[in-house]
């Protein structure tokens, strides 16, 4: 595991962009965080690393968002998944989406749904420190990725 510490949003952004330049397609980035932890933050880095020029906001309404780069990036956010069974999210595209290897893929709120996420993926947890500003971020990459 790697952990940092960020003392703004302007580093929570540069921290995703550094990663975002290691990601390759089909690479699945799994987004922990309480609310107003820095994911959206952290997913604005990796799309600029991405090479996407439209804005990025959390898809927590639409379910699924898709933007276009260099490399696509496929956020979703599975806030409202949790109580979802297999049929039902195999209706809401869920397996669509995690079979997607053209795209760098990212999930926000993956513990609603952990039991549907394959073993190769990347783990990013997103901490608030003590100080409002400050962010403590720990990356864990299954032997599967990278």
């Amino acid at each position: 595991m790697f952990c940092c510490h960020t003392h703004n949003s302007t580093e929570t952004h540069e921290f995703g962009r550094r990663i975002g330049a290691r990601l390759k397609a089909g690479d699945l980035l799994l987004l922990r965080g309480e609310l107003g932890a820095g994911k959206t933050t952290f997913t604005k880095g990796v799309a600029q690393a991405l090479g996407i020029t439209s804005e990025v906001t959390s898809p927590t309404f639409v379910l699924l968002l898709e933007h276009e780069g260099t490399l696509p990036m496929l956020h979703l956010d599975a806030y409202r998944l949790e109580d979802l069974d297999a049929p039902e999210l195999q209706d809401a595209g869920l397996f669509d989406f995690l079979a997607r290897e053209d795209a760098v893929k990212l999930i926000e709120w993956p513990e609603r749904i952990a039991a549907y996420l394959p073993a190769a993926r990347f783990d990013i947890a997103i901490h608030h420190c003590e100080d409002e500003t400050r962010r403590r971020i720990e990356w864990t990459e299954s032997e599967a990725s990278l």
